[in-house]
Order: structure tokens, then sequence, then C-alpha cells
């Protein structure tokens, strides 16, 4: 692994808090602060009831994937350590669950938001996907090389409406660099990270990599190669009759 760009930041300061001051409709983030009723099919309505909805421009983002499989058939991935100030705020906070440590940087897949100008479909996810990989990974890679792993997952349901699509291309890892990302100060400090998917899954499972999306990402990639991360082999460096048995849980077909 890397040095982490952990090792570099000592520490986030909150320079102002605007919050008292702040509508619910400006910055980047926007709060719809709702009174909801349901209406059910048999012609009754719930009571009325609270809804908060936190929007991010768009809310449709994509994670790619990226990863190579040496002469030995082995696959790595690669991720970016990059600071993230909510996770690193939470220092600051009372929970029934205190975290073990100071998030001083987050490990995740490459991700980014789509925009208008991707255009629809999978075909636009897989040009955000493209741009992405080329921000923050510095690999050049042609929109035709990703490949769209599966249908749409929500962050966090109860309070977001923001949606994920993840998408995958093979690229050699020895070409990419730190990138450029966003030209924000949100993205300084970031470096990359190749880990073998077992063990990037693994670090997952263990908190090392406490990224939902990240996760579910390196799941869906180890589906779609036809590989057992458990195991460490292909489907097809199995017995034939234990092979035989298995089902790939598939991909969204391209349209």
């Amino acid at each position: 692994m890397s040095e982490a760009a952990g090792g570099r930041l000592r520490s986030i300061e909150i320079v102002e808090d605007l919050t008292a001051q702040s509508r619910c409709d400006e910055g980047f983030l926007r709060l719809r602060r709702l009174r909801l009723r349901n209406h059910y099919q048999d012609g009754t309505r719930s009571e009325v009831y609270p809804c908060d909805v936190v929007s991010r421009p768009g809310s449709d983002a994509v994670v790619a994937v990226l990863y190579e499989i040496d002469g030995e058939r082995r696959v790595r991935v690669l991720l970016r350590d990059a600071p993230r100030a909510p996770v690193y705020l939470r220092s600051a906070e009372r929970f029934v669950h205190p975290d073990p440590r100071v998030y001083l940087s987050l490990i995740e897949l490459v991700a980014g938001l789509v925009e208008d100008s991707d255009g629809p479909g999978d075909a636009g996810l897989c040009r955000r996907a493209a741009i992405e990989a080329k921000e923050e990974a510095g690999v050049s890679l042609r929109a035709g090389q990703f490949r769209v792993l599966g249908g749409e997952s929500f962050a966090s349901p109860g309070t977001s409406d923001e949606k994920l699509r993840f998408c995958c291309a093979q690229t050699p890892l020895s070409a990419a660099s730190a990138g450029t990302g966003d030209g924000s100060v949100m993205e300084e400090g970031a470096c990359l990270v190749a880990l073998e998917l077992s063990d990037a899954i693994e670090a997952c499972r263990s908190g090392a990599i406490p990224d939902l999306k990240t996760e579910l990402g390196l799941l869906r990639l180890a589906d779609h190669l036809g590989y057992l991360p458990q195991l460490r082999c292909f489907i097809d460096e199995l017995p034939p009759a234990v092979a035989a048995r298995y089902t790939g849980l598939g991909v969204a077909p391209q349209r």
C-alpha cells in the first residue's frame, strides 16, 4: 500500500460554522424540509409526518472500478486515498459507538457525479466513468472500455436521493497517477492505492476501508469476472463438476 494521504494531513479546522444563518436551498447540498402524507390503495391516508431530503447536484453518481489481471491471474484494483472532512469531523461528536480512530483520510473507489453533458443511458455513465478515471487516477480510457456492473443502488435512502451506478474497466495500474481531481481543496492530498481484489474486500469487511460503495463495487467486479475472492481463483480453475454449479449474478445489459 502506498503512503496514505492521512500521513500528510494533520487535522482539519472548522474556521466558521454557518449552519444557523444558512438557508436549506443554498450551498452544494440542498435540504428539502417537507411534511408528507401517504395515500393508500384502500383510500385511507396516513398522518402528516416530517421528511428531510438531502440532494446533491443531479444526485446520480458513477463508481468506476479500475482493475488489472496479471500474468498469474491475480486481480488488482485501484483505489484512491483522500481526506473526507465530513467523516473526519465525526471525532468531535458523541455517538453510541464511538469511532475507534480519527479518519484523516478514506480509501474509496474512483467516483463522481454524473453531469447533463454525459448523456443518457449506460453510454452516458461510461463517459462519466472515463472522465473520472482521468481526473482522479490519471488513467486514459475510452467510454467504450467500461462495462456497467448491475443496476442502480441508493446510497442512503432514508435521507438522500443519491443514486449510485457502477462501471468497470481493465487497465494497467502502473500507468495510473494521482490525477488532478476537480481542483478543489477537498481533493488535495489524495494518493492512489493498488490492492489485490481479495485483500481489498477483506479490508472493507474488517473496517480498514469503511466505505460501502467501495465494498459493493468490489463484490460486483468479482462476480463480473467470475472470481471467487475467498478462494483467490476464477471459476474456471475449479473442478468442472463444481464450476458447473456456479451461476453469476450478472450485469445489466448495455442500453
